[in-house]
Parts: structure tokens; sequence; C-alpha cells
């Protein structure tokens, strides 16, 4: 299969760590953005635009609107990896590891009145078993629609490989987490859910109160986590060693599975 390939024109010099908007349009934009050759079929959030002078990480990616003359595009923001000088620069289009995206379910977080520990643990815990190129955290308040809106985005539009939720999982008025997830996702997975579910019971009867889900959506691996971070930690656990080989299966790896039971 053919890589993606990417034409960059950039009109200034770009340092490392710097973040610059580039847009994609087969009908071309503005000098100093992107200009597409081919279809960006794996232009998905943690991408890396790369060639022998340049190496850019794709941090985020959105729509250009349209109208009656101009066909819509994609708008990506790039964080550049390494210093990068004037010039053009066709790109391939590669993984560059896998993307995590966490989400805390928390009013108080959201609201910058509590410092959110769980969502890094997991980023943390992720990245000693996984090779992650692009770990992002997202602090929103415990409402519906935001949760089920911005889970849709970094799964079907952002294309994060993963996206682990923390908090909202239990009974209280505004512990919303599972509608939500269950509101969007394809496929569930039920046997994620009795892994978190068997190693809470075994720390605390307490655990039996939790409702967390664990599904996918498009190619993405979607996992509710309780709020508390060693809750987290004990729940993640049993897990990690599966996420790699999920991801695979679920994005089209047509191995066969039979020797992972011997």
């Amino acid at each position: 299969m053919t890589s993606d390939t990417v034409k960059l024109s950039l009109p200034l010099a770009v340092a490392k760590g710097s973040r610059i908007s580039c847009g994609f349009s087969s009908n071309g934009l503005p000098v100093g953005w992107g200009e597409v050759v081919g279809h960006l079929v794996n232009l998905r959030v943690g991408r890396i635009l790369k060639n022998d002078d340049v190496v850019f990480r794709v941090i985020s990616k959105d729509w250009l609107p349209g109208d009656d003359k101009t066909a819509s595009g994609v708008s990506c923001l790039l964080e550049a990896q390494q210093a990068v000088e004037v010039g053009e620069y066709e790109c391939v289009v590669e993984r560059g590891g896998y993307s995590l995206a966490w989400v805390t379910l928390s009013d108080k977080g959201a609201a910058g009145k509590r410092t959110d520990e769980s969502g890094p643990m997991i980023g943390r815990l992720m990245a000693e078993k996984l090779d992650l190129g692009c770990v992002q955290g997202f602090i929103i308040p415990d409402e519906v629609d935001i949760l089920k809106g911005l889970v849709v985005d970094l799964a079907l539009g952002q294309g994060f490989d993963f996206i682990m939720t923390t908090g909202g999982t239990g009974v209280g008025p505004r512990d919303i987490t599972p509608e939500a997830t269950l509101a969007v996702i394809e496929k569930r997975l039920p046997g994620y859910e009795r892994a978190m579910t068997g190693v809470s019971l075994a720390k605390t009867p307490h655990g039996a109160i939790s409702r967390a889900v664990a599904g996918t959506l498009g190619h993405s691996l979607i996992v509710n986590m309780p709020g508390s971070p060693k809750a987290v930690a004990e729940c993640l656990e049993p897990l990690l060693p599966t996420l790699k080989h999920t991801l695979e299966k679920l994005q089209g790896d047509p191995s066969d599975c039979a020797n992972l039971h011997k």
C-alpha cells in the first residue's frame, strides 16, 4: 500500500516545539498552508509527517468549511519535532506511536477547583506498556452531551487510538459517564468490564457499585475508569496486557488469535 503524502510550504522558519496550523484541500489554500497529494485516510492525531529534513506531529484535526465554489478541507495543528527552515517539503505520513486521550469527568476540575491526578496517571501507566507517541488530556464537567460530543470527535474526527475516561461511573446524580459512553459505542467489551469489576471486588465490596463501560467506536478503544487514582491503577492493571492486541484486531490485523490461548 502506498503511503499518503503531504506537501508543506513554509514561508517562515519553525522552531522545535512550535505549533503551526495547516489546511489541506484538494483545490488549494493560501501560501504557507499545506496541499494534499492523494487521500489522507491515515491522517489521525498522533501521526507523523516526515521526510529527511522535517518531522511534524499531528496534534489536532478539524474541518475547514466550504461554500458553493470551495470544497471543504481538513485543518490540522502540527507540532515541529525539530527546527525547520523556510521551504517546500514533501512528507510521508507515518504512525509515530499510539495516541491516547484521557478524559476526566469532574465539575470541580473543569471549574479549576480541583487538581486532576487520575487522568495523568492513566497516561503514565499506559506509557510503561505501550509505545505512546501522543497523549492529550481533557477535563470536562459531568454533562452527558459534552462527553458524547467529545468522545465522538476524539474517535471519529481526531482518530485517537485509545480514549480512557475517569470518573462518573457510580450512582450519584451527576455520574453520567456510562450513559454517555453507551450512547456512542458500536461494540461493547463486557470482558473488559468484568475484569475491572473483578479486581475492584477483590479490594472492596463497593466495587460492585461501578457501572463502568468499555467498547469501541470506529478504530478507537474506549474504556471508563473510576475516579480515584488508586482505583484507576487497580482497574487498569488487568487491561494493560490486552490493549495492544485489542487495538490491532480493531484496526484490521488479520492474524490468527489461536496461539494466544496456548
